[in-house]
């Protein structure tokens, strides 16, 4: 069936029910879906947490000001790049920071979490992609990951985004080194795969998946919005 003729509330377990079948089909414990709702008006964004949906990451501070006001309980993913200047911003508004590749950014969130005595999560961003601009180098990683811990974050894991490829060789390979990363670091989430590769995501050990198209089909089109 097109995912244009399903409902939001159809596609969102029809999801749940394709990625429960493959990480079982991959010997793996259930996997995280976290929606990715950049762009997405606030009423499907609502819908689809009536469906389900836990998790939901934006990329965009100014956007997700607006938009996750009001809406019901869920755990919240920034899921753009980090930048220093707004990290005492996106550390009151989220629950969960992914993008982390530097030590700058960290200590701005590290900072502004014990100002707010806000718990915050962080997860280190790693470059796995000749094509990805951000995040830090597989080696640096665990150095990377020590000082933000010393700094007072809990770092949960890693985030890594595939290479854009059609050769599974090579989206297998980054994936590969993406759980040697993860290992290294430790925590308990390995956010890797998205709408266009995350069954071999989850093959290589993701324990969650970034869906954006996968859930809520083409983005709606939006003049630029501010990070």
């Amino acid at each position: 069936m097109e995912l244009a003729s399903l409902t939001i509330d159809e596609r969102v377990k029809n999801v749940r029910a394709r990625v429960d079948a493959v990480a079982v089909a991959s010997g793996r414990p259930p996997v995280t879906i976290l929606g990715v709702t950049k762009m997405q008006p606030q009423d499907v964004v609502r819908s689809a947490i009536d469906a389900g949906l836990t998790d939901i990451g934006e990329n965009y501070l100014q956007e997700a000001r607006e938009k996750l006001s009001g809406l019901p309980p869920v755990r919240t993913h920034f899921i753009g790049h980090l930048q220093t200047n707004k990290a005492k911003a996106i550390a009151a508004l989220f629950d969960v920071v992914q993008s982390v590749d530097r030590l700058d950014a960290g200590l701005a969130l590290a900072k502004a979490a014990r100002s707010s005595g806000k718990p915050l999560a962080v997860l280190v961003q790693v470059n796995i992609s000749p094509s990805e601009r951000f995040g830090v180098d597989p080696a640096d990683a665990p150095a990377l990951a020590a000082q933000l811990r010393d700094a007072g974050l809990l770092v949960d894991g890693v985030m890594a985004i595939g290479p854009i490829t059609d050769d599974a060789r090579e989206t297998d390979a980054a994936f590969a080194r993406a759980a040697i990363v993860f290992a290294a670091v430790g925590g308990t989430t390995l956010s890797l795969g998205m709408s266009g590769d995350w069954e071999r995501a989850i093959a290589h050990g993701s324990t969650m998946i970034r869906l954006g198209t996968a859930i809520f089909g083409p983005r709606p089109a939006r003049e630029r919005i501010p990070a």
